[in-house]
């Protein structure tokens, strides 16, 4: 590959604007957490640098590769980072950059004029989380190599070969002492990086995992772009009209990309990016779109009397109905929220993206009437939805603290009035429930039992999740509300434990309430309120001893410790099986149980993986089976 030419970029273009000594006391200030999600954004940090390069027009191809030893590798074919000595550190400008927070080339427009990485923290901060990491750089036909440990230099940069290429290849193993695992999820992985090559259609991505006895590899470059984008998230749906929606323009140094299409569902997806970033909870650019789309939708209904004068006004959530969006924008200075960048704070891009998104619907509408009116009859149905709405506020409001003339026989609730000092059990079944209330602390915890399985919302309209007894004793406990109503502020518990039996039925109605929060009530695994507990699988007396065990390899290691010792094996089947203090003892005491904390790593993977299981298509849970089975260790039938 040809060396390049054209803007300089050299060490007098690395600003430095702070030291790196606070990253490995406070990680997820940087990294969001330093559980699974934490641990990826290691890679993402690496990949949006590389992304960067691309999108100044420096290599079209990225390469992850995660190595046997449980290190990551990330390979582009950009500039290089700089080698040359920093005029005011007198130091490699590359060991700038990795020892270095907020030091690097895009605070400098002339070298960066579209960037996600605008922070420039992020491989110093992988530097400093690892325990070692190298970097090679490609560079004026030399390779320069530095080592690292724990984000101190452990060799200078030295030339060490010869090189007809440029770019940077970044490989570095996570420090176990700061990550909760460090275990590299490859669905979570290609699903970021196909994520990525949809939005820049000229950009290759490759994943190689080396982890397994024949290396996995997989491919992502999507000449139709966003387009193709919708293609994949709506390949399982029903569309409420074949062409996808699309539009592209450029508004001085702002390109702004939307495409949409509708489908027969009740969910609204949109994805909303900012210069390849993911952001997670929208911004302007995002608050733009939806105006101009109620907008554009209300003004031709009204315009060309698909809205009758007695129909209201159709609102956002109206409109949004059953809506797949994707709209990418590049934009100079991006302004993130928080080092992850969920959110894009530009206030001008919500007039720009309004303007073209409005001024181009009005031309669509007007050519295509069949799909405007497909779509504003869609909206209409949802208005009778929104109607129930009303139930749920109804739901909601609190009679003292929900005695039993509310919620007869249902809701055992703590003493305690702290959301945060309270927890509430959702547990499976009449029995369990009562072993629950039994055994509980009656200071903090709450006890929910549910009958039953409640309804697959996934297929189910809002009215309908509404008219369910469960689920609405479920919105009632919890005081929040549900999809548009919902209000997090007041929540009365910000531990919500599901607590069903470790069968195949207790599986399913923790899927099911899982589904349910994520379609309706998202902002509660956002922030960490959902928890499933881990109640035993074994109890192994032996003697006057006896010990509880959560998993078969747990079994079979305790057993090997007992030798020649008679023992006798519990299996529990259920919840109900159990005594008040032993529920209390093995999955309830706070000092001694076992919580699994719901997190969403990947939002696209989540919600596929939701269609999939829960979803109309029988043919797509079939598939996921298959391709999962193997990964089944114990399965109660």
């Amino acid at each position: 590959m040809a060396l390049f030419e054209g803007v300089k970029y050299d060490a007098s273009q690395i600003q430095i604007l702070e030291g790196l000594e606070a990253v490995r006391k406070r990680p997820g200030m940087y990294i969001g957490s330093t559980g699974s999600k934490g641990l990826h954004h290691l890679i993402w940090e690496v990949v949006d640098n590389s992304i960067d390069e691309y999108l100044e027009g420096y290599g079209k191809e990225i390469k992850v590769t995660l190595n046997s030893d449980g290190s990551a590798m990330v390979e582009d074919y950009g500039r290089g980072i700089p080698v040359d000595i920093h005029p005011d550190k007198g130091v490699p400008a590359a060991q700038v950059v990795l020892t270095t927070l907020h030091a690097g080339g895009k605070f400098d427009n002339s070298s960066y004029k579209i960037s996600g990485g605008l922070h420039g923290v992020g491989v110093s901060v992988v530097n400093a989380l690892s325990e070692w990491l190298v970097i090679e750089v490609h560079t004026d036909g030399k390779i320069h190599r530095q080592e690292y440990r724990r984000g101190v230099p452990q060799t200078e940069l030295k030339v060490v070969g010869k090189t007809k290429r440029t770019g940077t290849i970044t490989t570095f193993m996570p420090d176990d002492t700061v990550f909760e695992t460090i275990e590299f999820k490859f669905d979570t992985i290609a699903h970021r990086l196909q994520e990525s090559a949809f939005l820049n259609n000229e950009l290759k991505l490759i994943l190689e995992d080396t982890r397994g006895l024949e290396p996995h590899i997989v491919e992502y470059h999507y000449e139709g772009g966003i387009v193709a984008f919708i293609e994949s998230l709506n390949v399982n749906r029903n569309p409420l009209h074949k062409e996808i929606i699309y539009l592209e323009k450029q508004v001085d140094d702002k390109n702004i990309q939307v495409a949409f299409q509708y489908n027969d569902g009740y969910n609204e997806r949109i994805y909303s990016f900012a210069n390849n970033i993911n952001t997670e909870d929208g911004g302007y650019h995002l608050t733009g779109f939806k105006t101009a789309l109620t907008k554009a939708l209300n003004g031709w209904g009204k315009n060309n009397n698909a809205l009758k004068n007695s129909d209201p006004s159709l609102t956002g959530n109206d409109v949004r109905e059953g809506l797949t969006a994707v709209i990418n924008v590049k934009l100079p200075d991006p302004q993130f929220e928080g080092q992850t960048k969920a959110k894009l704070g530009n206030s001008d891009m919500r007039s720009v993206v309004e303007s073209v998104v409005y001024d181009y619907l009005g031309y669509y509408f007007d050519t295509n009437p069949e799909v405007a009116k497909a779509i504003i009859d869609k909206s209409l149905q949802a208005v009778k939805a929104r109607k129930a709405l009303k139930k749920a506020r109804e739901l909601t409001k609190r009679k003292g603290a929900l005695n039993s003339h509310s919620l007869p026989g249902k809701l055992a609730d703590c003493s305690g009035r702290k959301p945060d000092k309270s927890e509430i059990f959702l547990v499976e079944g009449d029995s369990a429930g009562g072993s629950a209330k039994q055994g509980r602390n009656r200071e903090f915890q709450a006890i929910l039992p549910l009958k039953g399985k409640i309804l697959n919302v996934e297929k189910s309209s809002l009215d309908k999740v509404l008219n369910n007894n469960e689920i609405a004793t479920i919105i009632t406990a919890l005081g929040c509300g549900i999809d548009a109503e919902f209000d997090i502020s007041k929540l009365r518990y910000h531990k919500i434990i599901i607590m069903t039996d470790a069968d195949v039925d207790g599986e399913h109605i923790s899927t099911l309430l899982l589904t349910l929060f994520y379609r309706y009530m998202k902002p509660l695994i956002d922030n960490g309120y959902i928890y499933i507990a881990q109640p035993p699988l074994y109890k192994v007396s032996h003697g006057k001893k006896f010990e509880y065990l959560y998993t078969d390899q747990q079994l079979s290691g305790y057993l090997k410790r007992l030798k020649d010792t008679k023992y006798t094996i519990q299996r529990y089947k259920g919840l109900g099986e159990m005594n008040p203090d032993q529920l209390w003892n093995t999955t309830m005491n706070p000092e001694t149980r076992k919580l699994q904390l719901v997190e969403i790593e990947e939002d696209l993977q989540a919600d596929e993986i939701f269609d999939k299981l829960m979803g109309n298509n029988a043919d797509l849970r079939k598939e996921f089976i298959f391709e999962n089975a193997e990964l089944v260790d114990d399965l109660d039938i």
